[in-house]
């Protein structure tokens, strides 16, 4: 049996932080794990801008629910989940995800939590696992299944790297250039044919 494992941020919706950093002014928002390996020191950072700005979790969900997902993102998920079983994995957290999977047509997502106060203030993350992505493909693997990965940034790389066959979809030039070994891809069909290939 095949798992599809694909990212969140990028490859079904628009970087959540890039259109948050947009809307309010504070370009330094943008950075995101296609720019910064290291997920703990990116989110420190990330929390840290928010807290100088006055920023919480209110701002950013009332973002959130203007996001749509990618054009043809739909489409292609509901199409994926017609040949075989899927599951998102996102470093994203669970505040930030459910009016998405609402407009994508609620699949299975494995995400993180914020730490949230009672004022709102963001104050801190809790990652569901170590190496998330790539630690729940090889409890997937441990169980009896396949997976296939798709994803387009360095924290990626791990499920990508672990699965069956391991795509890169959307992802930037740099990563395209260091991992010529993943087959890289900018449309959904193109994904999706490829995903075919191993059901």
């Amino acid at each position: 049996m095949i798992i599809t494992c694909l990212d969140l941020e990028g490859v079904l919706v628009p970087e959540i932080w890039i259109a948050f950093a947009d809307t309010v002014g504070i370009p330094e928002l943008r950075r995101t794990t296609r720019d910064e390996p290291d997920y703990d020191k990116l989110m420190k950072y990330r929390i840290a801008i928010l807290k100088e700005h006055g920023l919480g979790l209110k701002e950013i969900q009332d973002t959130i629910k203007k996001i749509d997902p990618l054009p043809g993102a739909k489409k292609f998920l509901d199409e994926l989940r017609s040949c075989c079983q899927t599951i998102i994995l996102s470093d994203t957290f669970s505040q930030f995800a459910a009016p998405l999977m609402e407009k994508l047509g609620q699949p299975t997502i494995f995400c993180n939590e914020l730490i949230v106060s009672d004022s709102g203030e963001i104050t801190g993350y809790k990652m569901r696992c170590d190496k998330s992505k790539l630690t729940t493909v090889k409890a997937l693997q441990s169980i009896g299944f396949e997976t296939i990965a798709s994803g387009d940034s360095f924290n990626d790389l791990g499920m990508i790297e672990a699965s069956k066959a391991g795509f890169l979809f959307r992802s930037t030039e740099k990563i395209i250039k260091e991992y010529p070994q993943y087959p890289a891809f900018t449309e959904y069909s193109e994904l999706l044919d490829a995903i075919k290939k191993y059901l």
